[in-house]
């Protein structure tokens, strides 16, 4: 398909050179081939968005939550209309396979924003207190936006939208890998008429436009979703004029399987959840720890799983994992399976290099681990690629310390056939999101986690009120 306004950004309602003259090729994963060249800002183009978004914040702000849901409602309809625009782009740009993207990673443009709408219809904006206070909850301000490759519509739609019904206005700089679903969704917000200045955006890299976000003064609030480095780098140039700042950061999730689960349903369940995304999900579960006594069982399971699970280009139809998204990711997950070998852990399915007849593009075996030990890399590190760690456990307390044993604290899974200890586990896990026997939380519950995998939460009541600022009004 043709892609249209690489070489502008969207600036105060229209689509405007910029100011710097870098550009960055946009890469196809599957076939390594260059597909659009992208217009680079620098901070002069973030100061010009920066203005538009102050410059249209008043009146936003003002503006009803009648008049915001019914603008939403208009980017819905225009979103469906171009539905499988954004799964084409998605999956063009990022590697998703043609089938995923549809389902998984345009669908939740649309469900995200049904989560937000049904929690902004009972959110309490303004409410009195037991003493006669009045609480109100107004929006922040111009908010700075920074959005990953991994699931770009799904990251930026968690932000735009909730910051829209709080009334805040708003510069985006998504990542520069995958920058054509945000073009895309710019112009749905274009065409559903959003006032000029509400909604801006500026590509460029994250040291750079990213940087110059993160300083600027007229920004009230900076929501970035990314790497721990990425998310460290924007506190600290944020700190001078303290800044409000919301991180979601990585994770390497544990998944527990207790003896008593469906182990053949839990293991595969677990296998795929890795594989899902090419593994390129903050919330994957990629430690799987398994009750002793069933541990064998499962790693025979999870060979089989893994074997099974095809690799092919992302445009074609079907039900297999596409490449990685680029090439540093690539050769990134090729250093970690390198460095468990390395370190002696058993390679019970995949390991390096591409599969077979996939010469080109960056795909990788979907690859497991057993016979690990908690000190290896491969343990600690987040991989951001199919490939999953097996460790064995004991007893329910030790299950809980080896879960907890990481520094990340985004998700965590449970299996097992006691609603009991599935309660008394889940309470005691060091994470944001449990997710209990193959299920998943539904849109508008929070996402977001402990300790570094981040701070805030994105998703339904939570999502909007990390766009709101508390004021305390004396009774009158």
């Amino acid at each position: 398909m043709k892609y249209t306004h690489t070489d502008s950004f969207y600036i105060g309602g229209a689509w405007v050179p910029p100011l710097a003259k870098e550009s960055f090729p946009v890469v196809d994963p599957s076939t390594e081939e260059t597909i659009a060249t992208l217009a680079m800002g620098g901070p002069a183009d973030v100061d010009a968005a920066v203005a538009a978004a102050k410059a249209a914040f008043p009146a936003w702000s003002a503006t009803s939550l009648d008049e915001r849901l019914a603008i939403i409602a208009r980017i819905q309809k225009i979103y469906e209309r171009r539905y499988e625009d954004m799964a084409q782009t998605i999956s063009a740009e990022m590697g998703a396979p043609i089938a995923f993207s549809r389902d998984e990673q345009a669908a939740v443009g649309l469900s995200i924003v049904e989560g937000a709408v049904a929690a902004a219809k009972t959110f309490e904006f303004e409410r009195t207190l037991p003493n006669g206070d009045h609480v109100v909850h107004a929006p922040i301000g111009v908010v700075g936006m920074i959005t990953p490759w991994n699931w770009p519509i799904n990251q930026i739609v968690l932000k735009v939208v909730p910051a829209l019904i709080a009334g805040c206005t708003m510069v985006l700089k998504p990542s520069e890998l995958t920058p054509l679903s945000a073009i895309l969704y710019a112009e749905i917000l274009h065409e559903a008429g959003l006032p000029a200045g509400v909604f801006n955006l500026v590509h460029g890299e994250g040291p750079v436009v990213g940087a110059a976000l993160s300083r600027h003064p007229d920004v009230a609030m900076m929501s970035f979703t990314g790497s721990h480095r990425g998310g460290t780098a924007v506190s600290i140039d944020s700190a001078p004029t303290v800044k409000r700042v919301a991180l979601e950061l990585g994770g390497k999730s544990p998944n527990l399987i207790f003896a008593d689960a469906d182990l053949e349903e839990a293991v595969s369940n677990g296998v795929y959840a890795v594989a899902a995304n090419t593994g390129q999900s903050c919330d994957a579960p990629s430690r799987m720890l398994v009750e002793a006594s069933a541990f064998d069982q499962a790693v025979e399971i999870a060979r089989r799983t893994a074997e099974d699970i095809a690799v092919g280009p992302a445009s074609e139809e079907g039900e297999h994992i596409g490449p990685l998204a680029h090439k540093l990711q690539f050769d990134r997950v090729q250093a970690m399976i390198k460095a468990g070998l390395d370190e002696g852990a058993r390679l019970v399915a995949g390991g390096l290099g591409r599969p077979d007849g996939l010469d080109k593009g960056y795909y990788v075996k979907p690859t497991i681990f057993a016979d690990v030990t908690p000190d290896m890399r491969i343990v600690r590190e987040e991989i951001f690629g199919p490939v999953l760690v097996m460790l064995p456990f004991e007893t329910e307390e030790e299950a809980i310390a080896m879960a907890n044993d990481t520094t990340y604290g985004l998700s965590s899974y449970i299996s097992s056939g006691s609603s009991e200890r599935i309660a008394r586990v889940a309470r005691r896990l060091e994470a944001g999101m449990v997710n209990v026997n193959g299920g998943f939380l539904a849109a508008g519950s929070p996402f977001g986690g402990y300790k570094q995998s981040g701070n805030g939460r994105e998703g339904g009541e939570l999502g909007i009120a990390e766009f709101l600022e508390t004021k305390v009004i004396t009774a009158f």
